[in-house]
């Protein structure tokens, strides 16, 4: 177990944890179902309490394999969850978090996400998030996918300065956001949740990460998470669906990159030199 969880704080002042336990793909196999469970149940005993999911995910299905995680252990869980665009109306939001909360069977949401920008207008949403807010069923609520122009949109409408955060695509592979999303959203203390940290996998199989990994006896996998979780303001959001994995996450926490490490990492993935559209997967 790492000695310091480093923290971030969401521009409510509350702090989070930098390393979580994401969970795309998982409910989509029953026989998968046990080791799900464990590895999710392991990284809360290492002391890793932000657990992030989607009603999207497994259509519903990675929620109930949080439900069951995490069942008598509510209150040291930090859940993250997130509405799909097509169900981001005032009416439809409300029906999503009510199904939400019913599959991770708890009382309330610790933060809720509109999954990517779609065509309901954001003030509608936002109304829609702030009244589940007041209601008790969500603490807070962000964003994800969204880019600068989006983000200065929503940030101009009545309450969209409550956002907490925003959910993007970020790792060593796609730094594309570095060029003005990153900077924007630093300068006004909202944190970034990074998903696919380790592009599912792609980096820990990736020859030039491998100088770096053989320097803190750690894996490239390792040093690709580490180097997310190194960035300021950034919350990295792992899926590992096996307890060795969960270990080999929680113990990046450990991995101090050096300045020449990071010198090192920027000749091997360079920064975005313009502007360049978000990505996703």
């Amino acid at each position: 177990m790492p000695s310091i969880i480093r923290t971030t704080k969401l521009p409510s002042g509350e702090a989070v944890q930098v390393l979580g336990q994401g969970t795309w793909k998982m409910g989509e196999d029953i026989s998968r179902r046990t080791d799900e469970v464990n590895a999710l149940k392991l990284g809360l005993d290492l002391g890793i309490t932000l657990i992030d999911t989607a009603e999207m995910y497994a259509s519903g299905g990675a929620e109930e394999v949080v439900a069951e995680a995490i069942a008598g252990r509510r209150d040291e869980t930090f859940l993250v969850s997130k509405v799909l665009p097509s169900n981001a109306s005032r009416a439809g939001v409300q029906r999503a978090c009510e199904n939400s909360l019913k599959r991770l069977r708890t009382d309330r949401i610790d933060l809720y996400l509109l999954h990517w920008p779609g065509s309901v207008p954001l003030t509608e949403t936002v109304a829609a998030f702030e009244a589940l807010k007041k209601a008790g069923k969500i603490r807070h609520w962000g964003v994800s996918n969204f880019d600068t122009d989006e983000m200065e949109e929503l940030i101009g409408l009545s309450d969209g300065g409550n956002v907490q955060t925003n959910q993007v695509l970020y790792n060593l592979v796609r730094r594309g956001l570095e060029f003005d999303l990153a900077p924007w959203s630093r300068q006004r203390g909202i944190p970034l949740m990074a998903y696919s940290p380790v592009e599912q996998g792609a980096l820990a199989r990736n020859a030039r990460l491998d100088a770096v990994a053989a320097r803190h006896n750690a894996t490239p996998a390792q040093i690709a998470l580490a180097w997310v979780m190194h960035q300021e303001g950034v919350i990295a959001i792992p899926k590992a669906s096996s307890q060795e994995h969960v270990r080999q996450n929680v113990a990046a926490l450990d991995i101090k990159l050096t300045p020449q490490d990071i010198a090192d990492l920027d000749r091997a993935f360079p920064p975005p030199a313009r502007k360049r559209g978000l990505e996703m997967i």
